[in-house]
C-alpha cells in the first residue's frame, strides 16, 4: 500500500527547460526594448541599448563609424547634422564621454549646448519633465543624457520627450550602450580575428558596471565564440552564468588562450569595503599583469574603458605596452558617438515624416 503521509515528488525542471524559458523571457524581453529604439524601417530613432538590436544593426553602427576614417586611418568632419540642436545633459559627472560627446557632435556640424545640470531649475525643485518640456522647446533635435537612475533615457524616450532623438551616455548600473559599441569597433579594428572566433574576457567589478552589461550583450549578439567574466564572487551578479558566460574566480585560470582582456574600473569608494581587499591585495589576485597577458594569445589586445586605476587593475607596464589598445578606444569612441547621433536623427526624421502623414 502507499503511504497516504508521504509528499508527491516535486517535478523540477531541467536545465534545458529553464534555459528554453530563460531565451524565451529575453527574446519577449528584446522585441519590448526594440519598440522605442527603432522606426518603422527598422532604423535607430534613440540609441537606449544594446539589447533589443540585432547583429545587423549592431554591424551597421559599425559601419556607419568605420566611414569616418579616412585611408589614414584619421577621423574626418560630416555635416550631417548641420542645423541641429544637441544638448548634452549630464547629470552625473563625466569627462571622458561627455568631451567625446561634444567632438562628435561638432565634427558633425551641430549646434551644441551643454546644459549645466548642477544650476539648472531640477535643482530648485522642477520636476524632470518640466526641465525636458523646457529644453525641446528651444527647438533641439537631440538630447544625450547621462542619469544616475537606471531607466532614465527610456522614460525620456517613451515617456516626455519621444520627438526628440535620446541618446544614452550611461544610467545608472543598467547600460551605457556607445561605450559598448565603442569597444566593438575597437575589437573589429584590433582583435586578430572575427567576433565569431575570439574568446574575451572582462576582468574585475563585474556586477557595479554598466559597461559590462552593454559588453556582454553586443558581445553575444555579434556571436562571440566565448565570453569570459573573471573577478571575485562578492564583485559578480547572481545568476551572471544564466548569460551565457563562463565565470572564474581564478584570473590565471581566466585569461588562458584569449583574444581580448578587458578591465574594468574598480571605484576608489569601494576599495577597502566589505565588497573588496585592500587595493593591493586586489591588484595581487586580479591585476592585469604582463605575466597574465602573457597566458594569453601571443597576439591579444588589452582594453580599459578608463578612467584606469594603474596599480589596481592594470600595470603600467600592460596600460602603456604594446598590446594595448586603450587609447585607439577613446578616439574610436567619437567615432561611434558621431555614427549613432547620425543615425538617430535620420531615423527620428524618417519617424516623424511617417506619422506626419497619418
Amino acid at each position: 500500500m502507499t503511504d497516504s503521509t508521504q509528499k508527491p515528488e516535486t517535478a523540477h525542471p531541467s536545465q534545458s527547460t529553464l534555459s528554453a524559458n530563460f531565451d524565451s523571457t529575453t527574446a519577449r524581453m528584446n522585441a519590448s526594448l526594440s519598440k522605442p529604439q527603432l522606426n518603422e524601417d527598422g532604423n535607430i530613432r534613440h540609441f537606449l541599448g544594446i539589447e533589443g538590436l540585432s547583429r545587423a544593426q549592431l554591424k551597421a553602427i559599425i559601419a556607419k563609424a568605420e566611414s569616418f576614417f579616412d585611408d589614414n586611418g584619421q577621423l574626418i568632419n560630416s555635416p550631417e547634422l548641420e542645423g541641429c540642436t544637441v544638448m548634452n545633459l549630464f547629470f552625473e559627472p563625466s569627462t571622458r564621454t561627455r568631451t567625446t560627446f561634444e567632438v562628435a557632435e561638432k565634427r558633425l556640424g551641430a549646434n551644441v549646448l551643454n546644459i549645466d545640470i548642477a544650476r539648472s531649475s531640477t535643482q530648485k525643485g522642477e520636476s524632470l519633465r518640466d526641465t525636458l518640456w523646457n529644453l525641446q522647446a528651444m527647438t533641439a533635435d537631440i538630447f544625450v543624457v547621462r542619469h544616475s537612475a537606471s531607466g532614465a533615457a527610456h522614460f525620456m524616450a517613451t515617456e516626455v520627450t519621444p520627438e526628440i532623438a535620446i541618446i544614452n551616455g550611461g544610467d545608472g548600473w543598467h547600460a551605457h550602450p556607445t561605450q559598448g559599441m565603442l569597444d566593438m569597433l575597437t575589437i573589429h579594428r584590433e582583435a586578430p580575428r572575427p567576433f565569431e572566433e575570439l574568446t574575451v574576457a572582462i576582468i574585475g567589478d563585474i556586477k557595479h558596471s554598466r559597461v559590462a552589461r552593454s559588453d556582454i550583450a553586443a558581445l553575444k549578439i555579434l556571436g562571440v565564440k566565448e565570453i569570459r567574466v573573471i573577478a571575485p564572487r562578492t564583485l559578480l551578479p547572481k545568476g551572471i552564468e544564466r548569460y551565457g558566460v563562463k565565470v572564474y574566480e581564478d584570473i590565471d585560470e581566466g585569461v588562458v588562450d584569449c583574444d581580448v582582456l578587458m578591465g574594468l574600473r574598480i571605484q576608489n569608494e569601494r576599495i577597502g569595503s566589505p565588497l573588496m581587499a585592500a587595493s593591493g591585495e586586489y591588484f595581487k589576485k586580479y591585476g592585469i599583469t604582463p605575466e597574465r597577458v602573457a597566458k594569453a594569445k601571443p597576439d591579444a589586445i588589452v582594453m580599459h574603458p578608463g578612467p584606469m586605476n594603474r596599480g589596481v587593475e592594470i600595470a603600467s607596464t600592460v596600460a602603456d605596452g604594446p598590446q594595448s589598445v586603450i587609447l585607439k578606444q577613446v578616439n574610436n569612441g567619437i567615432a561611434i558617438r558621431m555614427a549613432v547621433l547620425a543615425m538617430a536623427v535620420q531615423g527620428q526624421r524618417e519617424y516623424q515624416a511617417l506619422h506626419s502623414l497619418l
